[in-house]
């Protein structure tokens, strides 16, 4: 029994604080579309919906630099190799540099060609032109925010986490306000107040990880050839290669989401774009079992501890499992209200409750998906993750066609019925991964 409540505590230690994290990140959205909608200007909520989601497209694929950097890191601490965290973190930084320095020599490519894969047009494509235009420069800060995050969540440092995305996000939403409903900039002032919200955490989190003792050896094992060695460079591009399939696949579909939304015009667009920040609030919430997966089950499989993780994965799901019937509960009896605050005009407002019930569905429908997410990931049997991404991603696109005469209902019924299908094949090979991993573990060593 103590072992129990000792596990449960463990959960609770990584999972509460990422939660608060997680909330703080989804400031940032909801706080751009609240301030936004402030103007009752149906374009420019929608040329925010449309920007922010291209920059979501354009760097989110790359969030296998976090995840990535809690796996590695954590089963570095499960064998107590303060060495390997040192050198997970060096080469993580490496690779972030690198991809941002990348994007940034592609803009005039990327830009004009994810606004027309979004299908971006007429006022709704210049207000997204804006956003972007400011908020791209952001783009390499995001991507070392994610080695930085996820260094300190592989170590437990959860709460100095808490606390620089609390820090950032007070400060965005007052830039935000002071932008827009102050000086009027408009759609330049949510991107304005992104951008500078952003390299104000970056600053922050370079602080506290330069305080850790394992980074000081990082900064030395950077210029040293071994660490940047084939065979160590193989296994990081392995792992970050599947992870990054994984998430280019995620993204096609939620972009596949905005573009058949934009299809419907710009009410529905908008209307979409409140919902989906409803989504994204639970999944955040949530994320935060998903973020003791990732790290809680990456120390058992680094201990080679077959009993923990089993234990570990039964009482994440149903953690999780209450979590997501809670804040369903919870967007059944106040969502409507809380949605219809984030636009004055009363045409998007009507069209956000017409579709209300499924942003109840969601966190119930969504959150074993991304537990066992991060019980993959920690275990990094990214080639599975991939593969039932792959599977969920092809019967979406098919649900996208034959549901398509239902119109917006129908768009919400296959993002739904996606995230079913990605936990049902990840439950799926959950258990002969397991046994392949543990059979792994127990071999003596040569």
């Amino acid at each position: 029994m103590n072992r129990d409540w000792s596990l449960h505590r463990a959960i609770w230690a990584i999972a509460l604080p990422s939660m608060l994290t997680n909330v703080a990140t989804a400031l940032f959205g909801l706080a751009d579309l609240w301030v936004i909608g402030r103007l009752g200007d149906p374009a420019a909520q929608g040329g925010v919906e449309i920007g922010a989601k291209f920059m979501m497209g354009l760097l989110v694929v790359f969030n296998f630099l976090r995840s990535g950097t809690i796996a590695l890191t954590a089963q570095a601490a499960g064998r107590g190799d303060e060495p390997v965290q040192a050198e997970t973190l060096a080469r993580a930084i490496g690779a972030a540099l690198l991809i941002g320095l990348a994007l940034l020599a592609l803009k005039p490519v990327l830009a004009p060609l994810g606004l027309d894969l979004l299908y971006a047009r007429g006022r709704v494509a210049a207000e997204a032109s804006i956003y972007i235009g400011i908020r791209y420069w952001s783009g390499p800060l995001w991507l070392l925010n994610a080695v930085l995050t996820g260094w300190m969540v592989g170590r437990r440092r959860v709460r100095s986490v808490l606390a620089v995305e609390v820090g950032s996000n007070l400060l965005h939403i007052a830039l935000d306000s002071l932008f827009v409903l102050g000086f009027g900039w408009g759609v330049a002032g949510v991107a304005t107040a992104t951008f500078s919200s952003e390299a104000a955490k970056t600053l922050a989190l370079a602080l506290l990880v330069a305080a850790q003792h394992p980074a000081s050896a990082a900064f030395r094992l950077a210029a040293r050839r071994a660490t940047w060695s084939r065979a160590a460079l193989g296994a990081l591009f392995r792992l970050n290669r599947d992870l990054f399939l994984r998430t280019l696949l995620l993204t096609a579909s939620i972009l596949a989401l905005t573009r058949a939304g934009a299809h419907q015009g710009p009410l529905v667009l908008a209307a979409n774009g409140v919902l989906y920040q409803l989504f994204m609030l639970s999944a955040l919430i949530l994320d935060g079992f998903e973020s003791a997966a990732q790290v809680l089950c990456g120390e058992a499989i680094g201990a080679g501890d077959r009993a923990r993780f089993g234990r570990l994965v039964r009482a994440l799901l149903l953690w999780g499992l209450f979590g997501g019937a809670l804040i369903s509960a919870i967007y059944a009896i106040a969502g409507d209200r809380f949605a219809a605050s984030f636009s004055t005009s009363p045409a998007v407002v009507a069209t956000i409750l017409r579709y209300s019930p499924w942003a109840i569905l969601l966190p119930i429908a969504g959150v074993t998906s991304y537990i066992f997410d991060g019980i993959f990931i920690g275990a990094t049997w990214t080639r599975g993750l991939m593969l039932s991404m792959v599977a969920a991603s092809f019967l979406y696109m098919v649900l996208l066609l034959a549901l398509a005469p239902f119109g917006n209902h129908g768009l919400w019924l296959a993002f739904t019925l996606f995230l079913l299908a990605r936990a049902a094949a990840q439950a799926w090979l959950l258990p002969r991964l397991s046994r392949r991993a543990f059979a792994d573990a127990a071999l003596p060593a040569c």
